[in-house]
């Protein structure tokens, strides 16, 4: 496809994935929880021990915090630089799966395989938002390249301790600092997922010599080096941190339904077809070209290796977080660079086939080259008639569902109707360069659109911030507080709050995720019940209260000893305070 065309398709997923990157508020919980927590690090000047509202939250461990926080650093106190980690992990990763399709086959596959995944809707998605979700799938990803790298099959006659084995074999540092990484940005994931990737990959090629060369002493240091350090100091200050870090978030939280996260099995099914949106036409094909690559190397060597892996890649995230009694929609982000490699591959194959453009190299191929030729013909085929079906469905989906929603159908239009348009040309597009034959032009033009579909659907993160952030809110309270005033947020943590502010919130009648760090905080003003916040309300302190507009009327009734004054609205937040802004309140 040319290295015009491999520019262009870089410069489109940068752009998509940094183009207005700052210009929506923090969506909340997540992107205030992951945001705030690097600002008070920077705050406190402690970067051992996370807090959340400036109470201990061991949840999570360090690294993300510490990327986050150096973002700041160099780019300021705002969401671009809050999102900036995932969005660079994003790329990365793209670059990783790049590499990969490249080296195992040729440039168009790593280009395809790149276009796929940073154009896919999830990887996209996630990519945009400040969670760890992007940053953790990066760093398995990295772990699993280079195991790859370090494992591919040798030439005949190359012994292990030749020095291109050797030389091969240091890709093995990339594998162990992936997973030290991964560790350090969500726990024990870091190591079982590559881990098991690589252990059942060593199962089902019979390459018993692998476990031996994955055994790598300088890799294994590394991985301690990297990730001792932290969990010894935090256990060293935080002598409560291993049990609710190692037995509570992690054993507990995989075995039981204890956070109320429970979904049934089958539940990534869906959220995987939807993911992968517009290429969700692809997914029989790519998971084909898994197993063809394993039947086609029967007998072992590179090809059945690649097969091997690619499909272990997937399974092994995929089945980990399905048996887990604790599921989340970005989960299965990890499981999307095998399948974008996969899926370059087989587009790689499509852009090389039909009659107009295959043909210009003329015909004298072999009989296997026809054959392959037929085969790839009929692939293509079967991705056109399924990504139009799922197209067209998600396309009405996005015409119909806003005529549903009442309140929020109208505003809703001007997000969903430009997407299930978006959609809607993309499937139009595969169905007339395939009837074309055209392979070659519906491959290059497919990739265009991929990008400018993820740039439509980048719109509704805007609708999102304007319904879940708390930026609004902080502005409002900005205009009127004094340094001596107390913020107040009712039965809702609201997490970017304390990011937008720049001070603690005091929590009323909520601890939720902070119960663990509340029962350590000695200090009782910070989190209050009902007959507090009352007491508070009827003081001679101006209180700004942030609570859900649902609840304006009980807050009413509840609040007595001075006025309940509404100061702002939002979609989804009311601002009280107990003192309008023309009154002098005293101390």
């Amino acid at each position: 496809m040319g290295k015009a065309f491999a520019l262009l398709s870089a410069g489109l997923a940068v752009l998509t994935l940094f183009f207005g990157l700052g210009g929506y508020g923090l969506i909340d919980p997540d992107e205030g929880r992951y945001a705030e927590i690097p600002r008070e690090m920077l705050e406190t000047g402690d970067f051992i021990t996370p807090r959340l509202n400036y109470v201990e939250y061991f949840e999570k461990p360090v690294l993300h915090y510490w990327l986050t926080a150096a973002s700041f650093a160099v780019f300021g106190r705002n969401e671009f630089a809050a999102r900036l980690v995932p969005a660079l992990c994003a790329l990365g990763g793209a670059g990783l799966v790049f590499v990969l399709a490249r080296r195992n086959w040729d440039r168009d596959a790593g280009v395809c395989a790149a276009a796929i995944l940073s154009s896919g809707l999830l990887w996209f998605a996630i990519a945009r938002l400040n969670i760890l979700d992007m940053t953790v799938s990066f760093f398995i990803t990295l772990a699993v390249a280079g195991f790859w790298m370090a494992c591919e099959e040798r030439v005949p006659g190359e012994s292990e301790a030749s020095g291109r084995a050797e030389k091969s074999r240091r890709y093995l540092l990339l594998f162990y600092a992936g997973m030290a990484f991964a560790t350090l940005t969500k726990g024990l994931i870091g190591v079982v997922l590559p881990g098991g990737i690589a252990f059942w990959t060593v199962v089902f090629t019979r390459r018993w010599g692998l476990i031996r060369r994955t055994l790598y002493r300088p890799g294994i240091v590394l991985f301690f080096l990297l990730t001792v350090p932290w969990f010894w100091a935090v256990c060293a200050e935080n002598g409560d941190f291993f049990h609710f870090f190692f037995v509570r978030e992690h054993f507990l939280r995989y075995a039981t339904s204890m956070h109320d996260r429970y979904e049934p099995f089958w539940f990534f099914l869906p959220v995987l077809a939807a993911g992968l949106l517009p290429w969700t036409g692809l997914l029989p094909g790519m998971f084909g070209e898994m197993l063809g690559a394993v039947r086609r190397g029967n007998g072992g060597g590179r090809e059945r290796f690649s097969g091997v892996l690619l499909g272990l890649w997937f399974a092994v995230p995929f089945v980990f977080f399905s048996l887990s009694g604790s599921k989340l929609v970005p989960y299965i982000v990890p499981c999307l660079p095998p399948l974008a490699i996969s899926g370059g591959r087989l587009l790689a194959l499509m852009a090389k086939g039909g009659t107009k453009e295959g043909k210009e190299g003329g015909e004298t191929g072999s009989a296997k080259e026809k054959s392959r030729k037929k085969s790839t013909e009929k692939s293509a085929g079967r991705f056109v008639f399924l990504n139009g079906a799922v197209l067209s469905l998600a396309a009405a989906a996005g015409v119909v569902y806003p005529l549903m929603d009442k309140k929020a159908g109208a505003e809703l239009c001007l997000y969903t109707l430009p997407a299930a348009a978006s959609l809607a040309l993309f499937a139009f597009c595969g169905v007339f360069f395939h009837r074309r034959r055209e392979y070659g032009k519906m491959v290059r033009v497919l990739c265009v659109l991929a990008f400018v579909n993820a740039a439509v659907f980048s719109r509704g993160f805007a609708f999102k911030a304007r319904l879940d952030s708390c930026r609004d809110l902080a502005a409002a309270i900005r205009e009127r507080a004094a340094p001596e005033d107390i913020v107040v947020s009712y039965r809702d943590i609201r997490q970017s709050l304390a990011f937008y502010l720049n001070r603690r919130i005091v929590l009323a009648e909520v601890l939720g995720e902070l119960r663990f760090g509340a029962e350590q905080e000695k200090d009782p003003r910070w989190f209050i019940g009902r007959e507090a916040l009352e007491a508070l309300w009827s003081g001679k302190k101006r209180v700004f209260l942030a609570a859900d507009t649902r609840e304006t009327a009980e807050l009413s009734l509840l609040l007595k000893g001075n006025p309940v004054i509404e100061l702002n609205r939002t979609r989804n937040d009311v601002l009280l305070s107990n003192f309008s802004n023309s009154q002098t309140v005293s101390e």
